[in-house]
Parts: structure tokens; sequence; C-alpha cells
């Protein structure tokens, strides 16, 4: 039981009146207190995780992806981008490096995007092959700007070899 008590009244207290001890019994208060710390801590919502839907296909065979349509995105070290449109042996755009900035990655897919639907008339495949020395945030950058340029076909697939020697030369690596 929690009480709450008075002082003692002190000796040669003035005009002789008596102090009579008060207690409060606060009990009530207590459990009211411990009823709404536990309403609020089971009705408050902690931060909601946010997550960015992402379909992956269902493995049917491999099918072949036209190199005229394909933009590979290797991703490097210190949040560099090296892209190119085609095949690397002969590209059509050559490989380039870029940053996650407003005239960086998201400017070349629009720009690029546009280029291939005037063209072919069909939406554009990006291929993003994260390196060994990239970043966790570089590919989810990388995710963000493909989400905000509206790219409806991408993929993340394994970084080849020719890929790797070519962001070595460009010193990303």
């Amino acid at each position: 039981m929690a009480e709450l008590a008075s002082s003692t009244p002190r000796s040669g207290a003035a005009h002789g009146r008596k102090k009579m001890n008060v207690r409060v019994d606060l009990t009530a208060m207590v459990d009211l207190a411990f009823l709404l710390i536990t309403f609020f801590i089971l009705t408050t919502t902690l931060q909601k995780t946010k997550a960015m839907d992402l379909a992956m296909p269902v493995n049917e065979g491999d099918e072949a992806v036209p190199a005229s349509r394909s933009l590979t995105i290797c991703l490097g070290k210190n949040n560099q981008v090296m892209y190119y449109l085609g095949e690397l042996a002969k590209p059509i755009i050559a490989p380039t490096l870029t940053n996650f900035n407003s005239t960086g990655l998201r400017q070349t897919l629009i720009e690029t995007g546009k280029m291939i639907r005037a063209k072919y008339g069909k939406n554009m495949i990006v291929l993003v092959k994260p390196s060994d020395h990239s970043k966790y945030s570089s590919l989810v950058s990388t995710l963000d700007e493909l989400n905000i340029t509206q790219t409806q076909i991408f993929s993340i697939v394994d970084i080849a070899q020719p890929d790797i020697d070519a962001l070595k030369q460009k010193g990303v690596y």
C-alpha cells in the first residue's frame, strides 16, 4: 500500500493548535499510472519499416536479353557507377563513370530510356551488377533511381570478369 504521510508537528507550535497526522492512500493513483503506462505502450506504434516492392521473375529458363536495349550498371567503390549500353566488347554507349547526384545516374537513365523508346519502340532493360567493393547503400540508391525514373525492366545480376576489368581500368574497383 502506497501512502503519503505528513511531517510531525514541531514543538512550541503557535497558539496551541494541534497538527493532525494526515495519511493519503495512493494505491489507486499508482494503479491508474500503471494502467496508463500499459495503455500507451500497447497502443503506440513504433517506426514502421519502409520497403520497396521488388518483383522477382520465376526461373523459367534463360531468355536472351537484346544487347541493343540493355543498359548495364556496374557499381564500384566510393559511390561510383560505370554504365554502358550494349555489350562491353562492342558498346553502343562506351563505359562511362558517373555518381548519384542530380546529373548522374538519374539523368542517364532518363536520357537512355527515351533514346531506346524512340529507336526501338520498347522499354530499356537495365542490368545492375554490384562489385565486391561497392557498398550496400549504392545498390539501394540504384534501386531508388530505377524506381524514381519508372524503369520497368531491371535485374540484379552477378558481375562478370570483363566488367571487373573495366572497373579496374576506370579506377573504381
